[in-house]
């Protein structure tokens, strides 16, 4: 059997499954409840799963995995660590718990209804879910990118089929089953990431441009010595430590990550969801980091053609392994960038038609009115994030600059928001505006090619979270009406909230 049957029918066998998954859970997501949030009762390894399989995709193995590990050599291995670490254990140990609690008391369904509720302020709730429809598109299309990279190399296919075959994929399941239907073909995915992972780390560690663990070890240790690499000059430290930062923090704001924490059944499903969630992204990210860390190895220091976005794909190319393993390679690259664009259009979509279209157009509109709505902007963000994916912008860059504008105007106004009670209205949109301007207009300016971006995004998060607090305490002392406190949030509840805003359920 060819390379290319071969590849084809593991590919759709998986299509298959991804087909029965969204059928089945067709009938569960009529409503507007079930199709974001799915009854909120997710257990821990479907929420964690789910949470891995969003934050690792194509952009992961292709994009940044050969990029940093073009740039730092087998310092690129600390991204992958850090991600595990920051991005995952603390991640979840700071924010599940208390997210759970206040989205579920309260009933929230997305990060603007979060904001408009902590803060009261129905102008916040609009301004986040634009910034969040918006500038999503930018991180679906790297998803793309990273695909299409590795799959005109591995199967010789058009670029533009290839982008096709994913959003179809990706909305199917999405239009199809919602939420739920996404967490348990994230299940799946997870699995078959895991295994894929490890089965790649072997076989590229015994290839023969490799050699064996201890051969590839000593011979990228003499390169990076010989071109500069070890020890880091000072650029090239905080280079990386802006990665490690934006791709381990950068998650604490993005709202189709923090949206995995509000379906969670429980608190002990939450303590469990900490250790699986962590040792998910020590295998997946530790090992797409590992693996290219080794590129010199095959390229000495000339790049492949097309760039670093083709560094991984090419190594795959070049490393011999088998048939039925490129197979499963290029499954578990769509599976994660079918699970990361599921989870980006379902929070994108629903934020528009919950928070802008019902909340400001037709507030009187019905239940499962809304989510049939939703599944139509479903459909218009997947074709918006192939137009964008056309934009002449490598996988990295492109991610940093959503993460960062997005991650910079939410994470500080939401973290802090858990644990402080004194961050009022006055800080919030002065973190959120800050970190949106900081992350935004370096990067517009150079028309969305600076190589900065990591840089941009970090400076970002620690703008905001520095105008949160200094505005807050200067909102307060000076007696202004935004400088209130808001402890409903802490206390209240859905039906309280309704009754007090004369709001009606439909």
């Amino acid at each position: 059997m060819s390379k290319e049957t071969t590849i084809w029918i593991v590919i759709a066998v998986y299509v298959l499954f991804m087909l029965a998954v969204g059928i089945l859970n067709s009938k569960n997501s009529k409503g507007m409840a079930a199709f974001t949030v799915g009854g909120r009762n997710a257990g821990a390894w479907i929420s964690a799963l789910s949470y891995g399989t969003a934050y690792f995709s194509a952009v992961m193995f292709i994009g940044y995995s050969g990029s940093s590990g073009w740039s730092y050599g087998l310092w690129s291995g600390l991204v992958g660590l850090g991600n595990a670490v920051f991005g995952s254990l603390l991640a979840w140990l700071v924010l599940a718990k208390r997210t759970r609690e206040c989205t579920r008391r309260l009933k929230i369904k997305s990060m603007p209804q979060l904001f408009e509720m902590r803060y009261n302020s129905q102008a916040m709730k609009l301004f986040s879910g634009v910034v969040i429809f918006i500038f999503l598109l930018p991180y679906s299309a790297s998803v793309y990118k990273g695909l299409t990279s590795v799959c005109s190399v591995l199967l010789n296919i058009d670029e533009t089929v290839c982008m096709i075959l994913i959003a179809v994929g990706s909305a199917v399941v999405l239009v199809l089953g919602g939420y739920m239907a996404t967490l348990k073909a994230d299940f799946v995915q997870g699995i078959i990431m895991m295994f894929g992972v490890s089965a790649l780390l072997a076989m590229i560690i015994i290839c023969p441009q490799v050699g064996g663990l201890q051969n590839g070890f000593q011979n990228m240790i003499s390169y990076m010595e010989q071109n500069q690499m070890a020890p880091m000059d000072s650029q090239m430290l905080v280079s990386l430590v802006a990665t490690i930062l934006m791709t381990s923090f950068g998650t604490w704001g993005l709202p189709q990550m923090v949206h995995k924490y509000y379906g969670i059944r429980d608190d002990k499903e939450v303590k469990r969801g900490v250790i699986i969630s962590t040792f998910f992204a020590l295998l997946v990210a530790g090992g797409g980091y590992f693996i290219g860390s080794f590129s010199h190895l095959f390229f000495g220091s000339e790049l492949p053609q097309g760039g670093k976005d083709y560094i991984v794909p090419q190594m795959l190319n070049m490393a011999g392994l088998p048939n039925i393993l490129i197979g499963i390679v290029l499954v578990l690259l769509i599976s994660a960038s079918v699970s990361t664009l599921s989870s980006i259009t379902l929070t994108a979509c629903s934020t528009v038609t919950m928070d802008l279209v019902k909340a400001k157009l037709k507030p009187n509109m019905k239940d499962k009115t809304l989510a049939k709505l939703t599944r139509i902007f479903c459909l218009i963000f997947v074709v918006g994030s192939y137009v964008v994916a056309n934009y002449p912008t490598p996988i990295l860059e492109m991610m940093s600059y959503s993460w960062g504008i997005i991650s910079g105007s939410f994470l500080a106004p939401y973290a802090v928001a858990l644990y402080w009670k004194g961050i009022n209205k006055a800080g919030a949109w002065a973190g959120m505006v800050g970190g949106f301007l900081t992350a935004l207009v370096p990067v517009a300016v150079s028309g969305f090619k600076t190589p900065n971006g990591p840089l941009y995004a970090c400076l970002a998060m620690a703008v905001s979270l520095a105008l949160c607090f200094l505005v807050s305490v200067i909102a307060k002392r000076a007696g202004w009406k935004s400088g209130e406190t808001n402890d409903f949030f802490y206390t209240g509840t859905a039906e309280e909230w309704r009754a007090k805003h004369h709001i009606v359920k439909n």
